[in-house]
Parts: C-alpha cells; structure tokens; sequence
C-alpha cells in the first residue's frame, strides 16, 4: 500500500475504534458502524460496491451493508487495518494509491467533523500536493451536478474548473478543505466562497456535488 493511503486507512481504523459505533457521522443516515461497514464491503465486495454507481446492483449493496453491519464492530475495524483480501485489485500500489488515499481521506474527517470538539489537523504541504493533483483529475467529475459554475483555487492561486456555467463561484481553501468541500461535505469546509449571494446559497445547499 501507498504512504498516503496506509497512513489514512490506519488515521481511520483508528479513530472509528475511539469514537465507538454509534459515533455521528458526515454521512446522512449512518453511524460510524454504518461508514465503517461502506468501507469494508467496498474493498471486499465489488460485485456489490458496484450498486454505489449502478442503480441495478443497489439491492445487491444493500444486502451486503446489512451483512457487514450486523458483524462485530471491532471486527469491521479490523479488516479496515489489515487491508483488501490477498486478491484485491486494491493490492496493487498504483490503485490503492489513487483509490484509498482520497477515500480514506474524506471518511476520516466525516468522523472528526462530526463532533462538536473537532479541530483541523495538521497536513504537511507534500500531502496537500498530493491532494491537489487527485482533485485536479476528478475536479469535473465531483462538481459535474454544481448548480452554478464552479472554480476551486489553492491560496497560492491555482485554480482548477470544476463546473462551467454563470453565474461563478469560486471557492479558495488548501485542497485538503477544497476536497471535502467537492465531495458534498460544502458545511464541514474550511473555505472562502465568492461569488453572487445567491449563487453561492445554491452551491452551499446543493446535495449533487460528489459521487
């Protein structure tokens, strides 16, 4: 496994194991056991994750969630730590390292977020970096479902489009917060948002941003 996505999925089991199983989460509808059951069948059951994406295998997710859920929940954080199964395409570096990184990543920070006593962590620039170039290549694929056009901008004023379309918003934040913000988590970033008032009410609301 990669630095990033190690370090991330270990950030994870480990603070899924400290909150406990009926933690809030950023996740609308689920629990910690609940996150901690998406992340598990995600790298152990693609035939099911699949439904994540493909509304025809929805049925074949859910059943699968219900499985995971019901398990022990110190086993679920224990096949979060020990990683994918022998033969996981997660085993190959090159995936786990675009897959996991970003994933864990997020998962990570809809746990820390959701408590009232979060504050932001730390994240060297390396990492920032490397969250910046994953955003750059799902930036459209993220903001695809934007209500307004959309601009995401590091302080150091790089910009990436992730939504062409008037009136604009832009939004400035280190990628770490510019993430979150693109995958739907708009109300737990720590970002700048410019823009018409109104523009940028809609893309605050807006539940389309993400997968």
């Amino acid at each position: 496994m990669s630095t990033f996505a190690k370090r991330e999925r270990l950030l994870l089991a480990d603070l899924l194991e400290t909150a406990g199983p009926d933690a809030p989460t950023l996740c609308e509808g689920w629990l910690t056991r609940d996150l901690a059951a998406h992340v598990v069948v995600r790298e152990r059951r693609p035939d099911a994750a699949a439904g994540l994406l493909v509304k025809q295998l929805s049925s074949r997710l859910d059943k699968a969630m219900d499985e995971f859920t019901a398990k022990p929940y110190e086993e679920l954080i224990q096949l979060i730590r020990t990683g994918p199964p022998r033969f996981s395409p997660f085993q190959l570096k090159q995936l786990d390292e675009a897959s996991n990184t970003i994933e864990f990543y997020v998962h990570t920070e809809d746990v820390r977020r959701a408590q009232e006593d979060w504050s932001p962590r730390e994240l060297d620039p390396v990492f920032q970096d490397a969250l910046w170039s994953r955003l750059e290549r799902t930036a459209r694929l993220m903001g695809r479902g934007a209500p307004t056009g959309l601009v995401l901008r590091r302080p150091d004023g790089q910009t990436v489009v992730a939504h062409r379309g008037t009136p604009v918003v832009t939004v400035t934040g280190e990628p770490s917060e510019l993430l979150l913000f693109s995958y739907g988590r708009q109300s737990a970033a720590k970002v700048d948002l410019d823009g018409e008032e109104e523009a940028i009410t809609k893309l605050h609301e807006a539940k389309a941003l993400g997968i």
